[in-house]
């Protein structure tokens, strides 16, 4: 476990993190307090992290003995399966997860960050995610960073699924 004066290093995810991290990411869904419709449906796609590592970055968090802390998808542009129809200019940001056990401790801002910096490196103009009201902690962070809600890109990948669209303007940012 880490404190709240380390951060934690960001970097690709490896083939033999892949289970861990899926493993962590149903974990952190499950933790919300309200749990989605379809959620054992989500899981096997949550879990499916080396799928995901074929076509996305995935990176991980670890923490200062090399442990798991959380991971995400970041999501390069429109080409990306992951993409949530992405826009020409435009990355994302798809299934961050942090450990319950390290929530509130900078996990989830340092995974954010480090795919601002890949998109803002790769010239992207604008970096959106997609979140829900059952995640009131994530909402204060990704608005924490300066994502503003973009309701033109809200949507429901399922009866009962309502995701609000959130972005970041990088085109004059130094955030």
């Amino acid at each position: 476990m880490i404190d709240r004066e380390t951060t934690p290093l960001i970097r690709p995810i490896r083939p033999d993190e892949f289970s861990a991290l899926g493993e962590l990411t149903v974990a952190a869904y499950h933790s919300l307090p309200t749990e989605m419709p379809h959620q054992q449906i989500y899981d096997g796609r949550l879990r499916d992290v080396a799928t995901r590592a074929q076509t996305s970055c995935v990176l991980v968090a670890v923490g200062p003995g090399g442990e798991l802390l959380g991971g995400a998808t970041y999501v390069s542009g429109p080409e990306d399966p992951y993409s949530e129809e992405l826009n020409q200019g435009e990355a994302g940001i798809r299934m961050l997860a942090v450990d319950p056990v390290c929530h509130g401790r900078g996990v989830g801002r340092a995974l954010t960050l480090a795919c601002i910096d890949r998109a803002r490196s790769a010239g992207r103009r604008r970096v959106v995610l997609h979140t829900g009201d059952w995640m009131p902690a994530a909402k204060h962070l990704y608005e924490s960073l300066g994502f503003h809600r973009v309701p033109a890109v809200d949507f429901s990948p399922a009866p009962g699924i309502d995701l609000l669209g959130y972005a970041l303007d990088l085109v004059g940012s130094e955030s």
